[in-house]
């Protein structure tokens, strides 16, 4: 029997804990923003969780100005 996939309506089971680590830092989302140099309107595509995908760069970016690291700010669960 072929694995199980998750479909659009399922969502995925990777959460995104931007809010907390931007809460913890006292920094705002556009402040962020501004700092990685992505677009507001992306950055809370990914902070809400509907982001269907991450590049490394801006992973980077964003754990280098949170001052965490990825598994900080992106978890697993079932």
């Amino acid at each position: 029997m072929p694995p199980k996939s998750t479909s659009d309506s399922e969502g995925t089971r990777i959460m995104v804990k931007l809010d907390d680590l931007l809460h913890e830092r006292r920094m705002t989302l556009t402040e962020l923003a501004e700092r990685v140099g992505l677009t507001l309107a992306n950055l809370s595509i990914l902070k809400t969780g509907k982001a269907k995908a991450i590049r490394f760069s801006t992973l980077e970016a964003i754990c280098r100005e949170l001052e965490c690291q990825p598994g900080d700010l992106l978890t697993y669960g079932e």
